[in-house]
């Protein structure tokens, strides 16, 4: 886990991950600035390992991370320190918003690599993409607030499903229902709603995720993009309230945090 937190945090990055299945690297979102750079270096992954990234929707915490990575990538390319290909996945407009922030950002010599060593491809609903060796399954989030895409995926027998940065749609219950990890947002416990008013910012609670969680026979929930004021009880707290509700495994990672899906 790169980063945690949501988009307003300052005590930690915004929410962020590597999948590692040990033949590639899969970066999902990059948080919402060069952050991801620092993260990344201390979490000992060199940017160059990363081949894939695939962006959930284009709020500012999750795609402008992206627009450092593209740069980074090209100019290390440009300079003969790296031969590979970056490859960005998302929905239509957040390929239109990186092709518009990175035409206005970059040199003229940086943006011709795009389509040369860095390839945009744009993500229909129900789509079955390859990044690498990572396959996933997309799926529309149907967020009233922004166009949001998670997936699901196979690593070593077990099915991961991400469902972004909001709540779960009961249209997409096929898919994760059973799971056996379901990584889920939890704006911040039931208990504290009145505080920071997830439901307004269409937000789920750790209550929430754990209530939804053992409904559709999840096995392992991880919790993320939290609020960043109670980081120094947050996880044992998230996850006694979580364990309330929910009988299988409670996982509420710090950044930097290393998960082992095994």
């Amino acid at each position: 886990m790169l980063g945690t937190g949501n988009a307003l945090v300052t005590r930690c990055y915004n929410t962020c991950f590597v999948m590692d299945n040990g033949r590639d690297k899969l970066l999902v979102d990059a948080g919402g600035g060069n952050g991801v750079l620092s993260q990344l270096e201390r979490a000992g992954i060199d940017g160059g390992e990363i081949h894939h990234i695939y962006v959930t929707h284009a709020h500012t915490d999750h795609i402008l991370g992206v627009i450092w990575m593209v740069r980074v990538f090209i100019q290390r390319h440009l300079a003969g320190k790296y031969n590979g290909e970056l490859h960005v996945w998302s929905h239509a407009k957040v390929i239109h918003i990186l092709r518009f922030n990175l035409g206005n950002m970059l040199t003229p010599k940086q943006f011709a690599e795009i389509g040369h060593c860095v390839f945009f491809h744009e993500v229909s609903e129900k789509d079955e993409i390859d990044c690498g060796s990572f396959h996933l399954r997309v799926f529309d989030i149907l967020s009233t607030k922004e166009k949001q895409f998670g997936f699901a995926t196979t690593v070593e027998g077990r099915r991961i499903v991400c469902l972004g940065d909001e709540p779960y749609n009961e249209a997409n219950e096929a898919l994760v229902a059973g799971a056996d990890w379901l990584l889920s947002e939890a704006f911040c416990k039931y208990a504290d709603r009145a505080e920071f008013h997830p439901y307004e910012k269409h937000h789920s609670t750790v209550r929430d995720a754990a209530l939804l969680a053992e409904r559709l026979g999840v096995t392992n929930l991880l919790l993320y993009h939290t609020e960043d004021k109670t980081l120094a009880t947050r996880k044992q707290d998230y996850t006694a309230e979580a364990r309330a509700y929910f009988k299988g495994n409670v996982f509420v990672p710090d950044d930097l945090e290393t998960i082992e899906i095994g």
